[in-house]
């Protein structure tokens, strides 16, 4: 009562959240002789020491280096090639955009901020509503905590130690069949309110902007290809992930200089900063759960439900929609997942399927109040309230759940590539 009802209590005053985890571990530290205040800065270390959380600043790293160095441009003009004339063309190519950006940058956070200063204004000046933009561009940068690499899926195997490259494949067609979502939902608000349609790109047109794109599109496949083939880990990936980029923006695409370099760091810093300080206070929540045996006492009535794995599914699935809305997708992992964990195994739902489950449904917490990062972060930029976009968002986000019920469902939509592709991995 005392750690969860400090925290409801933060998170009421406003205090973020990071803190608010922090902060509640303070007087069970006090009031338990047992423990000290040592803990708290003990277990937070020991969040840090973990190799495979240094790919968090790595990926935002690049991500940064992307929209600097000329490479989201050209992506852009990717994008338009092959579904400019298609109803709402500026929407589709910001659909199209997110699935290229999600395949290099693992970041939602930072897909919504650089998307939103890209296309929210430019949609209003062709007649688009200002909410149907900003809903469009907040919920087309989940795809990136979906479509590998994904910094959630890093986190996931950091702590519940299930395979990287397992997940990684295993988002692929749900991150794809959501995007599908996203463009037949454009294509419906398109055609009922008359949104503009560009001319058809030719062929050469389409040829010339794949050809300028094909170094940025590499990206992705050094990712995960090199993951796949065991050429180097998770890490070592996004450290290549970063040199690749700073070699593309500087030395081939020519766009980038020293101030923008420097410019991009001091945000990865920033964004970085936040999201291991996030993981630091909710390890040290976390382990306090572990330690009074919270999850145990939480699921010993659940477990008793008889669930099979659809509606273990199902009940998993809710959980994360619910606490996505409050918390942040790091720390929801770490205190959540963890605790669900237990439930999912003992009901045989694949690990796998899982954590794909629980990452698609956090990803909607990043679009729904009162947290729904990207939401705020689309809104802040084009200078409206969260409320003002709210109906456009609920709407996009129907088709976007009949999604994540297919893959509880049919475990084959998010098993089917790696049990086609990596076997051994899955068990």
């Amino acid at each position: 009562m005392v750690l969860f009802g400090t925290f409801v209590t933060l998170l009421v005053l406003r205090v973020p959240v990071a803190f608010a985890l922090g902060l509640a571990c303070l007087p069970i530290l006090l009031i338990e002789p047992r423990l000290s205040m040592m803990m708290l800065a003990q277990e937070t270390f020991n969040a840090y020491n973990s190799f495979i959380l240094l790919s968090v600043p790595f990926f935002l790293l690049t991500a940064n280096l992307m929209s600097i160095g000329g490479i989201t441009d050209r992506l852009v003009a990717l994008s338009r090639s092959m579904v400019g004339h298609w109803p709402g063309s500026l929407a589709q190519i910001n659909v199209v955009l997110s699935v290229f950006f999600a395949g290099i940058s693992g970041s939602s956070t930072a897909d919504a901020a650089s998307q939103s200063k890209i296309f929210i204004e430019a949609q209003t000046k062709e007649g688009y509503d200002l909410s149907f933009s900003v809903a469009i561009t907040a919920v087309s940068a989940v795809l990136a905590v979906i479509i590998p690499p994904s910094i959630l899926m890093i986190v996931w195997g950091g702590l519940i130690s299930t395979s990287i490259a397992a997940m990684y494949l295993a988002g692929i067609v749900p991150g794809l069949l959501i995007a599908g979502a996203q463009v037949a939902t454009v294509h419906m608000y398109a055609v009922r309110r008359g949104y503009p349609t560009y001319p058809k790109s030719t062929w050469i047109e389409m040829w010339r902007s794949v050809w300028r794109s094909i170094p940025a599109l590499i990206t992705p496949f050094i990712i995960v290809g090199g993951i796949l083939l065991g050429w180097f880990t998770a890490t070592e990936s996004a450290c290549v992930a970063v040199l690749y980029s700073v070699a593309l923006s500087t030395f081939f695409y020519r766009e980038t200089g020293a101030r923008q370099l420097y410019k991009a760091l001091l945000d990865t810093g920033r964004l970085a900063g936040v999201a291991l300080f996030c993981i630091g206070t909710a390890s040290a929540f976390g382990w306090l759960l572990a330690y009074y045996k919270i999850p145990q006492a939480l699921l010993e009535n659940v477990s008793t439900w008889g669930m099979g794995p659809i509606a273990a599914g199902f009940f998993i699935s809710f959980c994360f929609l619910i606490v996505g809305c409050f918390l942040d997708a790091i720390p929801a992992i770490v205190i959540v997942g963890t605790v669900l964990e237990p439930l999912a195994r003992s009901i045989d739902l694949h690990p796998v399927q899982f954590a794909i489950i629980s990452i698609v449904s956090l990803g909607f917490g990043l679009v729904t109040p009162p947290y729904g990062l990207c939401l705020l972060i689309a809104c802040s930029i084009a200078g409206v309230r969260v409320r003002y976009a709210l109906k456009d968002t609920m709407i996009m986000l129907i088709p976007m759940l009949l999604v994540l019920a297919a893959l509880i469902i049919w475990p084959d939509v998010s098993l089917f590539l790696p049990r086609l592709i990596v076997p051994d991995m899955l068990k």
